[in-house]
């Protein structure tokens, strides 16, 4: 979620440029950055998605640490993926249902893969997005937020904590996901949908890969239809249990007040400026008021 800074590099013995990650400090352990590149070997080796190669040292690491103004930066290396970035003003429904494929596809993969030892990553349950120890700060820290709208979003966070409970975490529906699936991080090459920035991936409930694809997308009509052709193409992979279909609104309200919280600890970046900030927390009291509604 725009917490790194990435470059395009030349290197003259590769057809193609390199991309170079560099890791913002403070967020992700040593560890668990290895853990996020050992699952991308691992999904590349395996043929489950079109995602960038991990490009090693001629020491043979993922990862190296630098020295950076008395801070200790981290860097990482991978092959260019080409392709362009979905619009949202262009028609999604059908890349929805290949995204629904991939996304059935990485929840597969992640249930029967046995991670390296040593292997880290977070975990996205209640506690760390909306609960006592969010990963991206409080929820009430949002921009703009007054007194009501802070009303309306504490009954919908507390209605989330019901059903989440209520879901469980069993193994089934809780388990390694990419956690970011929105548009920024898909690339489209013809009839080809490449995956990139697994950052964030972690310890989640699958149906929430479905919320994350349609981040900052979630007040638009079209919403509904993206969810329809998401469950279609999952489906065609793997079965989606009734259960966790009807959690997909909930995973939606969910991602937006998260990301609500981190435009507000990250109101710096042209990602959270580009959401709209103090509007963006408007529009999310407006969608916790119709989710309530509902649930």
């Amino acid at each position: 979620m725009s917490e790194n800074a990435t470059f395009r590099a030349d290197d003259p013995d590769r057809d193609q440029p390199v991309i170079i990650r560099v890791y913002r400090p403070g967020y992700h352990t040593l560890d668990e950055i290895e853990g996020e590149l050992a699952w991308l070997e691992a999904l590349r080796r395996d043929r489950i998605v079109t995602t960038p190669e991990v490009l090693r040292t001629r020491a043979g690491e993922r990862v190296i640490a630098v020295a950076d103004g008395g801070e200790t930066r981290a860097l990482a290396a991978f092959s260019f993926l080409p392709g362009r970035e979905p619009s949202a003003d262009e028609a999604l429904v059908d890349g929805f249902r290949t995204l629904g494929e991939i996304s059935a596809r990485l929840h597969a993969h992640a249930r029967a893969w046995r991670p390296p030892a040593g292997f880290r990553r977070k975990r996205w349950d209640f506690a760390t997005t909306l609960g006592e120890s969010p990963h991206w700060g409080p929820w009430r820290a949002a921009l703009g937020l007054e007194r009501e709208g802070e009303a309306v979003l504490a009954r919908a966070v507390a209605r989330l904590a019901e059903r989440l409970a209520a879901y469980g975490t069993g193994e089934d529906r809780f388990g390694l996901i990419h956690a970011d699936l929105r548009l920024a991080n898909l690339l489209v090459d013809e009839e080809r949908i490449g995956v990139i920035d697994f950052d964030d991936c972690g310890y989640g409930w699958f149906a929430y890969d479905f919320a994350a694809a349609v981040s900052f997308l979630e007040h638009d009509p079209i919403v509904p239809a993206l969810m329809e052709a998401w469950v279609e193409g999952y489906a065609r992979v793997a079965p989606l249990e009734a259960a966790d279909r009807a959690m997909l609104e909930d995973f939606v309200m969910l991602r937006r007040i998260l990301l609500t919280a981190w435009i507000a600890s990250h109101a710096e970046t042209p990602t959270a400026r580009e959401a709209g900030l103090e509007r963006y927390t408007a529009g999310t009291v407006m969608l916790a008021e119709r989710y309530l509604q509902r649930r």
